[in-house]
Protein backbone atom coordinates (compact mmCIF):
# COMPACT_ATOMS: atom_id res chain seq x y z
CA UNK A 1 0.00 0.00 0.00
CA UNK A 2 1.08 3.32 -0.46
CA UNK A 3 2.06 5.68 2.21
CA UNK A 4 -0.53 8.76 0.56
CA UNK A 5 -3.22 5.90 0.48
CA UNK A 6 -2.56 4.89 3.94
CA UNK A 7 -3.09 8.79 4.68
CA UNK A 8 -6.23 8.76 3.47
CA UNK A 9 -6.92 5.59 5.28
CA UNK A 10 -5.85 6.59 8.31
CA UNK A 11 -8.19 9.76 7.92
CA UNK A 12 -11.15 8.07 6.65
CA UNK A 13 -10.82 5.20 9.67
CA UNK A 14 -10.67 8.30 12.48
CA UNK A 15 -7.93 6.38 14.17
CA UNK A 16 -5.83 9.51 14.88
CA UNK A 17 -7.01 12.22 17.70
CA UNK A 18 -4.96 15.00 16.62
CA UNK A 19 -6.94 18.37 16.53
CA UNK A 20 -7.47 20.10 13.46
CA UNK A 21 -5.87 23.49 14.20
CA UNK A 22 -2.67 21.84 15.24
CA UNK A 23 -2.84 19.28 12.13
CA UNK A 24 -3.36 21.88 9.79
CA UNK A 25 -0.61 24.17 11.38
CA UNK A 26 1.77 21.08 11.29
CA UNK A 27 1.51 20.61 7.60
CA UNK A 28 2.37 24.31 7.10
CA UNK A 29 5.40 23.87 8.27
CA UNK A 30 6.55 21.15 6.26
CA UNK A 31 3.75 20.32 3.59
CA UNK A 32 3.67 16.20 2.84
CA UNK A 33 5.30 15.14 -0.21
CA UNK A 34 4.84 12.17 -2.64
CA UNK A 35 6.81 9.12 -2.71
CA UNK A 36 7.61 8.56 0.95
CA UNK A 37 8.26 5.12 1.95
CA UNK A 38 5.83 3.43 4.52
CA UNK A 39 8.08 1.62 7.08
CA UNK A 40 7.10 -0.06 10.18
CA UNK A 41 9.30 1.44 13.62
CA UNK A 42 9.89 -1.14 16.12
CA UNK A 43 11.10 1.14 18.81
CA UNK A 44 11.76 4.24 19.60
CA UNK A 45 15.64 5.47 20.90
CA UNK A 46 15.35 8.59 21.75
CA UNK A 47 13.78 12.06 20.74
CA UNK A 48 15.37 11.93 16.47
CA UNK A 49 16.05 8.24 16.14
CA UNK A 50 13.92 5.06 15.69
CA UNK A 51 14.66 1.81 15.26
CA UNK A 52 12.69 0.13 12.80
CA UNK A 53 11.02 -3.86 12.09
CA UNK A 54 13.49 -4.27 9.28
CA UNK A 55 16.76 -3.35 11.79
CA UNK A 56 17.68 -0.46 10.42
CA UNK A 57 17.91 2.58 12.61
CA UNK A 58 16.74 6.30 11.13
CA UNK A 59 17.85 9.29 12.14
CA UNK A 60 15.50 11.91 11.44
CA UNK A 61 17.37 14.75 9.55
CA UNK A 62 16.58 18.86 10.84
CA UNK A 63 16.11 17.83 14.55
CA UNK A 64 18.29 17.57 17.25
CA UNK A 65 16.99 16.55 20.74
CA UNK A 66 18.65 16.39 24.41
CA UNK A 67 20.71 13.53 24.73
CA UNK A 68 19.93 10.45 27.29
CA UNK A 69 22.46 10.10 29.72
CA UNK A 70 24.92 7.74 29.07
CA UNK A 71 28.00 6.20 30.62
CA UNK A 72 26.92 7.74 34.29
CA UNK A 73 25.43 10.94 32.87
CA UNK A 74 22.40 12.30 33.53
CA UNK A 75 19.83 12.94 31.20
CA UNK A 76 19.84 16.59 29.43
CA UNK A 77 16.93 18.46 30.02
CA UNK A 78 13.80 17.87 28.24
CA UNK A 79 15.80 14.29 26.95
CA UNK A 80 13.13 11.99 28.26
CA UNK A 81 9.66 14.40 27.23
CA UNK A 82 11.32 14.39 23.90
CA UNK A 83 11.61 10.69 23.52
CA UNK A 84 8.02 10.19 25.19
CA UNK A 85 6.78 12.46 22.51
CA UNK A 86 7.96 10.90 19.52
CA UNK A 87 7.00 7.69 21.66
CA UNK A 88 3.28 8.81 21.23
CA UNK A 89 3.72 10.62 17.77
CA UNK A 90 4.59 7.19 16.52
CA UNK A 91 1.81 5.10 18.24
CA UNK A 92 -0.47 7.27 17.07
CA UNK A 93 0.38 6.45 13.73
CA UNK A 94 -0.13 3.03 14.99
CA UNK A 95 3.64 2.38 14.69
CA UNK A 96 4.00 3.00 11.06
CA UNK A 97 5.26 6.04 9.49
CA UNK A 98 6.62 7.31 5.67
CA UNK A 99 10.58 7.93 5.18
CA UNK A 100 11.25 10.55 2.95
CA UNK A 101 15.92 9.61 2.20
CA UNK A 102 18.17 12.47 2.61
CA UNK A 103 20.12 13.17 -0.45
CA UNK A 104 22.84 11.95 1.57
CA UNK A 105 21.33 8.57 2.81
CA UNK A 106 23.88 7.54 6.14
CA UNK A 107 25.40 9.16 8.47
CA UNK A 108 28.96 8.24 9.95
CA UNK A 109 27.01 5.50 12.18
CA UNK A 110 25.52 3.97 9.40
CA UNK A 111 22.32 5.25 10.51
CA UNK A 112 19.46 5.62 7.40
CA UNK A 113 18.72 9.69 6.96
CA UNK A 114 15.01 10.47 6.84
CA UNK A 115 12.57 13.13 6.86
CA UNK A 116 9.83 10.99 8.68
CA UNK A 117 6.00 11.94 8.42
CA UNK A 118 3.25 10.42 10.67
CA UNK A 119 0.00 8.78 9.14
CA UNK A 120 -1.65 12.25 9.99
CA UNK A 121 0.34 13.91 7.24
CA UNK A 122 2.65 15.62 10.03
CA UNK A 123 6.58 16.12 9.47
CA UNK A 124 7.25 14.94 12.59
CA UNK A 125 10.67 16.76 12.99
CA UNK A 126 8.82 19.95 12.43
CA UNK A 127 5.91 18.89 15.39
CA UNK A 128 8.90 18.24 17.91
CA UNK A 129 10.15 21.53 16.65
CA UNK A 130 7.17 23.53 17.29
CA UNK A 131 6.90 21.72 20.66
CA UNK A 132 10.38 22.99 21.96
CA UNK A 133 11.76 19.58 21.98
CA UNK A 134 14.82 19.99 19.90
CA UNK A 135 17.02 22.08 18.45
CA UNK A 136 16.68 22.69 14.11
CA UNK A 137 19.89 21.88 12.21
CA UNK A 138 21.32 21.65 9.01
CA UNK A 139 24.16 19.50 7.68
CA UNK A 140 24.26 19.75 4.09
CA UNK A 141 23.62 18.33 1.55
CA UNK A 142 19.92 17.29 3.42
CA UNK A 143 19.21 20.85 3.58
CA UNK A 144 16.17 20.87 2.03
CA UNK A 145 13.37 21.35 4.45
CA UNK A 146 15.66 23.83 6.43
CA UNK A 147 13.31 27.01 5.69
CA UNK A 148 10.12 24.98 7.62
CA UNK A 149 12.08 23.64 10.21
CA UNK A 150 13.32 26.75 10.95
CA UNK A 151 9.55 28.15 11.05
CA UNK A 152 8.42 25.66 13.59
CA UNK A 153 11.12 26.36 15.54
CA UNK A 154 11.01 29.63 15.80
CA UNK A 155 7.56 29.57 17.04
CA UNK A 156 8.77 27.40 19.71
CA UNK A 157 11.31 29.89 20.61
CA UNK A 158 8.42 32.54 20.48
CA UNK A 159 6.26 31.52 22.90
CA UNK A 160 9.17 30.05 25.20
CA UNK A 161 8.33 26.34 25.28
CA UNK A 162 10.57 23.42 25.63
CA UNK A 163 14.27 23.63 25.58
CA UNK A 164 13.19 27.20 25.08
CA UNK A 165 11.69 28.57 28.51
CA UNK A 166 15.11 29.48 29.44
CA UNK A 167 17.12 30.72 26.97
CA UNK A 168 19.76 27.26 26.48
CA UNK A 169 22.30 30.00 24.16
CA UNK A 170 25.43 30.19 25.78
CA UNK A 171 27.63 33.31 25.43
CA UNK A 172 31.15 31.56 23.54
CA UNK A 173 33.22 32.12 26.54
CA UNK A 174 30.70 29.57 28.54
CA UNK A 175 31.67 26.54 26.14
CA UNK A 176 33.83 24.26 28.33
CA UNK A 177 32.74 20.50 27.17
CA UNK A 178 32.64 18.93 23.83
CA UNK A 179 28.62 18.29 22.64
CA UNK A 180 26.14 20.34 21.00
CA UNK A 181 25.38 23.76 21.44
CA UNK A 182 23.60 27.35 20.16
CA UNK A 183 26.16 30.23 21.26
CA UNK A 184 26.32 33.97 20.76
CA UNK A 185 29.76 35.69 20.60
CA UNK A 186 30.89 38.73 19.11
CA UNK A 187 33.30 38.24 15.93
CA UNK A 188 36.52 39.06 16.66
CA UNK A 189 38.48 37.91 13.65
CA UNK A 190 37.62 36.22 9.87
CA UNK A 191 40.45 34.17 8.06
CA UNK A 192 40.38 32.72 4.89
CA UNK A 193 43.26 29.52 3.85
CA UNK A 194 43.53 26.44 2.45
CA UNK A 195 41.42 24.95 5.38
CA UNK A 196 38.50 27.05 4.92
CA UNK A 197 36.96 30.16 6.62
CA UNK A 198 37.75 30.59 10.09
CA UNK A 199 35.19 32.74 12.10
CA UNK A 200 36.71 33.41 15.73
CA UNK A 201 34.71 34.85 18.96
CA UNK A 202 36.55 36.53 21.32
CA UNK A 203 39.12 34.08 21.54
CA UNK A 204 36.68 31.56 22.80
CA UNK A 205 35.45 29.60 19.86
CA UNK A 206 36.31 29.20 16.34
CA UNK A 207 33.65 28.33 13.50
CA UNK A 208 34.79 26.58 10.77
CA UNK A 209 33.42 26.40 7.05
CA UNK A 210 35.52 23.76 5.17
CA UNK A 211 36.52 24.15 2.24
CA UNK A 212 34.11 21.11 0.53
CA UNK A 213 31.49 23.42 2.28
CA UNK A 214 32.09 26.87 0.65
CA UNK A 215 29.85 26.93 -2.46
CA UNK A 216 27.51 26.18 0.26
CA UNK A 217 27.79 29.55 1.73
CA UNK A 218 28.23 33.39 0.95
CA UNK A 219 31.80 33.98 1.47
CA UNK A 220 31.92 37.38 0.97
CA UNK A 221 29.29 38.05 3.82
CA UNK A 222 31.01 35.85 5.83
CA UNK A 223 34.03 37.65 5.51
CA UNK A 224 32.12 40.85 6.87
CA UNK A 225 31.40 39.62 9.85
CA UNK A 226 34.52 41.00 12.03
CA UNK A 227 32.80 42.99 14.78
CA UNK A 228 29.23 41.94 14.50
CA UNK A 229 27.44 39.72 16.95
CA UNK A 230 26.44 36.11 16.07
CA UNK A 231 24.54 33.21 16.69
CA UNK A 232 25.70 29.70 15.63
CA UNK A 233 24.89 26.23 16.61
CA UNK A 234 26.56 22.62 16.06
CA UNK A 235 28.14 19.89 17.40
CA UNK A 236 31.86 21.60 19.52
CA UNK A 237 35.49 19.94 19.54
CA UNK A 238 38.06 20.39 22.07
CA UNK A 239 41.36 20.70 20.02
CA UNK A 240 43.12 20.16 23.08
CA UNK A 241 42.51 16.58 22.74
CA UNK A 242 45.08 14.50 21.17
CA UNK A 243 47.65 17.58 20.93
CA UNK A 244 45.42 19.17 18.26
CA UNK A 245 45.50 22.55 19.53
CA UNK A 246 48.54 25.24 18.54
CA UNK A 247 49.54 28.49 20.62
CA UNK A 248 47.33 30.69 20.30
CA UNK A 249 44.51 29.02 19.14
CA UNK A 250 40.75 29.11 20.80
CA UNK A 251 40.18 25.79 22.18
CA UNK A 252 36.81 25.23 20.97
CA UNK A 253 36.56 24.67 17.25
CA UNK A 254 32.48 24.44 15.85
CA UNK A 255 32.50 23.17 12.17
CA UNK A 256 29.69 24.79 10.33
CA UNK A 257 27.91 22.15 8.58
CA UNK A 258 24.97 24.68 6.28
CA UNK A 259 24.77 27.88 6.07
CA UNK A 260 21.76 27.94 8.26
CA UNK A 261 23.29 26.76 11.12
CA UNK A 262 24.72 30.88 11.21
CA UNK A 263 22.42 33.59 12.19
CA UNK A 264 23.61 37.03 12.97
CA UNK A 265 21.69 38.98 16.14
CA UNK A 266 18.62 40.36 15.35
CA UNK A 267 19.69 43.82 15.18
CA UNK A 268 22.51 42.55 12.51
CA UNK A 269 22.84 41.78 9.13
CA UNK A 270 25.32 39.31 7.62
Amino acid sequence: MGFTLLLKKASLAGAFFVSAIWLSGAQAFCPVPSGLTPVVVQRVVDGDTLRLRDGRSVRMIGLNTPELGKQGRSDEPFAVVARKRLEALVTSSDGRVGLLPGKESKDHYGRTLAHVYGADGANLEAQMLAEGLGFQVAVAPNVDLVGCQQAAERSARQAGLGVWRQSPVLKAEQITASGFAVLSGRVSKVQRNRGGVWIELQDSVVLRVAPNLLGQFDVASLERLKGKQIEARGWVLDRSRRGGLKPGQARWLLPLTAPAMLQAAPWEKL
